[in-house]
């Protein structure tokens, strides 16, 4: 696509609000429940269309099992307050001895109690660890770990729960699993395909650069699947990779989970600095109900009510 191409093309932001980020880093990361309600909307306000929270729960080691209520607690008051939110959480890596059922089952929970619009799938694994001082990564032996039979799992889950799939693509093999799906006619409707990149300290993904980007793109061929970047270890709009995928008609995620740098800046703070690239290449913002359209998610807006 060329930028005159993409003129008039709504944008989703997704504002991804904590994650393993802490406050000790940044105070502005939200964990409680007050703190999630209102750090999402202020940032549905600022522009986000989609939202993504972690509770306070390990995703590494632990029991394997996330609490649902956890989630659900401060989400049943958002969307009360914003019914038209779009809400998607995470889930446990896999971890001998603990069923995949398991590790997915408060989504499971919260899409019958209709919370959801969007489950996901991290259909692959990667080593897991982080540059010491010495720029050399430390040795573990701990992996980000979804095998073959998880990643079909969480595919005909939000098939049969009849969600939308946030596919999270941290490394080229990730989007192989996704476009089998799609070549194969059998790809739920509402996927979006995520394109994590990792900064150099960080042991996955590709650099956020213009070329790392185009190779995504180059994979996914004529597959016409949404989709988005994000930098994790890096600043997204600062290193230029969500200028780059705004004028090549992509959608953007920013937020205080992948956010690292030499500010402490909000949530709200990095969903505006989007919103004024999108009017840099005249890309509306797209409201959530305008990105449920464009992802096609097959149950919007959920049916939860107070």
């Amino acid at each position: 696509m060329n930028t005159k191409s993409v003129t008039g093309l709504p944008l989703i932001i997704e504002a991804s609000l904590n994650g393993s980020a802490n406050k000790d880093l940044n105070p502005n990361v939200p964990y409680s429940d007050d703190e999630i309600v209102n750090d999402a909307i202020a940032c549905m306000d600022a522009g986000a269309a989609l939202i993504h929270n972690h509770t306070s729960e390990p995703i590494f080691g632990g029991t394997g099992k996330l609490d649902a209520d956890a989630y659900a607690k401060p989400w049943r008051t958002l969307l009360s307050r914003r019914p038209d939110a779009i809400l998607t959480p995470t889930m446990p890596v896999g971890q001998e001895g603990v069923p995949v059922e398991v590790r997915y089952s408060h989504i499971t929970t919260m899409a019958e109690e209709g919370l959801l619009a969007q489950g996901l799938c991290d259909p692959g694994t990667f080593n897991l660890s982080i540059a010491g001082e010495d720029g050399l990564f430390i040795g573990t032996d701990s992996l980000y770990r979804n095998d073959m039979n998880d990643s079909i799992f969480y595919v005909e889950t939000c098939r049969k729960l009849g969600i939308g799939i946030s596919a999270s693509i941290f490394e080229p093999s990730f989007l192989k699993f996704i476009l089998a799906y799609y070549r194969a006619g059998k790809l739920p409707t509402g996927t979006m395909v995520k394109f994590y990149f990792g900064a150099d300290n960080l042991p996955f993904g590709m650099p956020p650069t213009p070329a790392s980007l185009n190779a995504f793109i180059g994979m996914m061929g004529d597959c016409n699947l949404p989709w988005l970047v994000s930098s994790f270890g890096d600043d997204c709009v600062g290193c230029g990779i969500a200028e780059e995928a705004i004028r090549l008609g992509g959608h953007i995620q920013v937020g205080l989970e992948p956010y690292s740098g030499n500010r402490t800046p909000s949530n709200v703070q990095l969903v505006t600095e989007v919103v004024a690239l999108a009017k840099k290449y005249s890309r509306p913002v797209a409201t959530p109900a305008m990105a449920a359209e464009i992802l096609a998610l097959p149950n919007y807006p959920v049916s939860y009510r107070r």
